[in-house]
């Protein structure tokens, strides 16, 4: 197993992983009266709010809405395009050296 495998078989997962994770993010986001420090929706509210806090120093609410998750969907889903798609950096350099 190549490195690039590893790699591929690390970064697939948990790009689909962070992606889910912000999308759960959003829904979240429409029930303002659930406390996220509370099981099970700490599960989703800790590995996100990292990425969160410092973005949204960046990018104000519109219209009093927090878009700050939706722009970290576009970004994970990009990555990983990016990376692993049909034609990714990883499934291309992948492929010239199998």
């Amino acid at each position: 197993m190549t490195a690039i495998d590893i790699a591929t078989w690390t970064l697939g997962p948990l790009l689909a992983l962070m992606t889910l994770l912000f999308i759960l993010r959003i829904v979240l986001t429409w029930y303002p009266q659930i406390d996220l420090n509370r099981l099970p929706f700490n599960l989703v509210a800790w590995p996100t709010e990292p990425f969160l806090i410092p973005l949204r120093k960046l990018v104000p609410p519109i219209g009093g809405v927090d878009i700050t998750p939706v722009i970290w969907v576009g970004i994970f889903s990009l990555l990983r395009e990016i990376l692993l798609g049909q034609q990714g950096l990883l499934t291309m350099f992948a492929r010239l050296h199998s």
